[in-house]
């Protein structure tokens, strides 16, 4: 079965189809590609940073792109978004879109520039002020990008993002590395940071011929706005989410549990990142294009929504299983405060992983402004928990409280979908308790072979388990 499944992947490939079955299968495979090489460099990346820097000087790295990322979120325009979404020929937008990105991107390393003692200041952290003004280049940076390089998503030309993408965490990879040994601080995350920001930007215009020009025509840009704003309306609201417990850590704990909250962050929620991100890549554009299908929308998300089930259980559990482990051998004992706050994770980190099905799912039907509704429910309820269970517990505290604020109304939103595409709600809740119980006892295996199986190997088998899932005989997700 699995040499039958690696033959179709590569007959897929090659056969000269314009369909959108066809497309999206390609597509996929050069999503999922390219998230498994990058999730291979920035774990090397990782462990070698780890040992050679501390937990302190990836807080003040922390620290330094949560500032950035606050005024980046709440300047959000939702244009490229809007440009995928947006039916027919979209050229006529392009120039007006980019002209207020750069405009855009010149203002906020402005404000970066002149907020960064006062960031220092609210963090209690003097060294950050230098890093967040120099982090902030980025922003300009990125700006410039050519606008030509949302038809790589909006026509499913993945190919040629896994160029452009890898393109920049090679150069953040190379640099990182080399800066760490050589500097031995958090100048080597600056480093790395800003060389992949600079190599995305000038590959962009090697891979793709539009040649965007300042240009700005108000009624593209208003009518880009209104969809795009329910957009940026939601990335702030997600930001304030999955950023704002960083943001509580830093100020009510310092930059070393900040750190310590960060990594675990990054290792318990890497795989839900790497599949919601596979995912979301090919169907929001997907999902854009059978819009006005509905049996084939509610085929395509039900195909989805399988695929996500039976990858996230097993990952969670493999990461909750395997904390202490993972931590202790890749990363070293002065990491090990960390492993409670991994696990609590973990389980956010599944929940994460089968939501993010549905948002994208409601920019594509264009009705965003559900996932924002969503989302202000969610950050409601972290508000009122994270202070009380910080102060009790520490990052276990604010661990807890992402976990249990995402419990109450993460279902919702898959509920709601449901209705949407006209699912028997028996038949899918059924579907459901299969999957899951499928994905339990996947887990309780996994739970067995950790005691037959070295820590080291267990993680392979779990990744050569991918392509089998990814794609079975008959039913390439579409």
């Amino acid at each position: 079965m699995y040499i039958q499944n690696i033959r179709k992947i590569l007959n897929s490939l090659v056969k000269q189809d314009n369909s959108l079955a066809s497309r999206v299968a390609v597509g996929g495979f050069w999503v999922f590609a390219l998230r498994m090489v990058q999730l291979a460099l920035n774990l090397i990346r990782l462990v070698v940073l780890a040992r050679i820097l501390v937990p302190k000087d990836f807080g003040l790295m922390g620290i330094a792109l949560l500032t950035m990322a606050t005024f980046e979120t709440f300047s959000q325009t939702g244009f490229r978004q809007a440009l995928i979404q947006k039916k027919g020929v979209i050229e006529g937008y392009l120039d007006s879109a980019w002209t207020l990105l750069v405009v855009r991107g010149f203002i906020l390393f402005a404000i970066l520039f002149f907020i960064a003692p006062y960031a220092a200041e609210f963090f209690k952290a003097p060294d950050t002020k230098l890093i967040v003004q120099v982090v902030g280049l980025s922003i300009l940076i990125q700006s410039f990008t050519n606008i030509g390089v949302v038809y790589f998503q909006k026509e499913l030309e993945f190919n040629k993002q896994f160029i452009y993408e890898l393109s920049g965490t090679f150069a953040d990879f190379v640099v990182a590395i080399v800066a760490a040994i050589i500097f031995r601080n958090v100048w080597a995350l600056i480093l790395g940071f800003l060389a992949g920001s600079i190599t995305r930007c000038f590959v962009s215009y090697i891979i793709h011929s539009y040649r965007p020009k300042l240009s700005l025509k108000f009624s593209k840009a208003i009518e880009l706005w209104g969809f795009g704003k329910w957009v940026a309306g939601s990335s702030i609201l997600i930001f304030l989410i999955t950023q704002g417990d960083d943001i509580f850590v830093g100020k009510l704990l310092g930059a070393t549990a900040l750190g310590f909250y960060q990594m675990a962050y990054r290792i318990s929620n890497m795989p839900a990142t790497e599949i919601t991100h596979v995912i979301s890549q090919v169907t929001f554009p997907t999902y854009s294009k059978l819009q006005d299908n509905l049996p084939k929308l509610r085929e395509a998300y039900l195909k989805v929504l399988k695929v996500t089930v039976l990858l996230s259980f097993p990952i969670a559990g493999l990461i909750f299983i395997l904390a202490p482990n993972i931590t202790m051998i890749f990363l070293g004992e002065k990491w090990m405060p960390m492993v409670p706050a991994i696990q609590a994770l973990a389980f956010w980190g599944l929940i994460r992983s089968i939501s993010a099905t549905t948002g994208v799912f409601f920019q594509a039907i264009g009705q965003p402004g559900i996932a924002t509704r969503l989302q202000l429910a969610k950050l409601i309820l972290l508000a009122l928990m994270i202070y009380p269970f910080t102060m009790h517990l520490g990052i276990l505290g604010t661990a807890l409280a992402v976990v249990l604020s995402a419990l109450f109304i993460d279902p919702l939103a898959v509920y709601i979908v449901f209705r949407i595409v006209g699912f028997n709600t028996r038949k899918i809740t059924k579907m459901l308790i299969i999957l899951v119980l499928c994905a339990l006892i996947i887990f309780f295996s996994l739970t067995v072979l950790k005691e037959l199986i070295p820590v080291v190997i267990l993680p392979l088998f779990t990744v050569s388990i991918f392509p089998t899932t990814l794609i079975q005989e008959g039913d390439i997700i579409i």
